[in-house]
């Protein structure tokens, strides 16, 4: 058996693409659309990690999912776990559940799928604003 995708539905291409791009720094691999099934797919990966990949279904008729919560989470492994809050943060991301130990956060895609962030190696030492921030809504 072999891992080949995790898939989240999204309302807007744009806005996730520059969440998961932009934010986290995933690359698109690779884009389909179905006219006839009124359809998108889009396939997402780390730089170096083209097999861990996450698709994005993108139904072209509007619908509302729910918070995804019985989803569960994602999961990514960061070089600096404060640099990329601080980074997702300068966008506009809420981070759920800061980085107080210096070793993991949550934060939420556009579409409230809970991603969870996990410092590479060690925990970093505590640090501010990180060590006292407190959590903001739930993951």
């Amino acid at each position: 058996m072999k891992y080949l995708h995790t898939m989240v539905r999204v309302r807007d291409i744009e806005q996730s693409l520059a969440f998961y791009c932009d934010g986290l720094g995933l690359t698109l691999i690779k884009r389909n659309d179905y006219p006839e099934g009124r359809f998108s797919l889009l396939f997402l990966a780390p730089p170096d990690q083209p097999e861990a990949q996450l698709e994005l279904t993108y139904n072209w008729d509007p619908e509302m999912y729910s918070e995804g919560r019985n989803f569960g989470h994602l999961a990514y492994e960061v070089e600096d776990i404060y640099a990329i809050c601080e980074h997702l943060q300068s966008m506009g991301v809420t981070i759920n559940r800061p980085p107080r130990d210096g070793h993991m956060a949550f934060i939420r895609s556009p579409d409230n799928i809970s991603i969870e962030l996990l410092q590479k190696g060690e925990a970093l030492p505590a640090a501010e604003p990180w060590a006292s921030m407190p959590n903001t809504g739930h993951w």
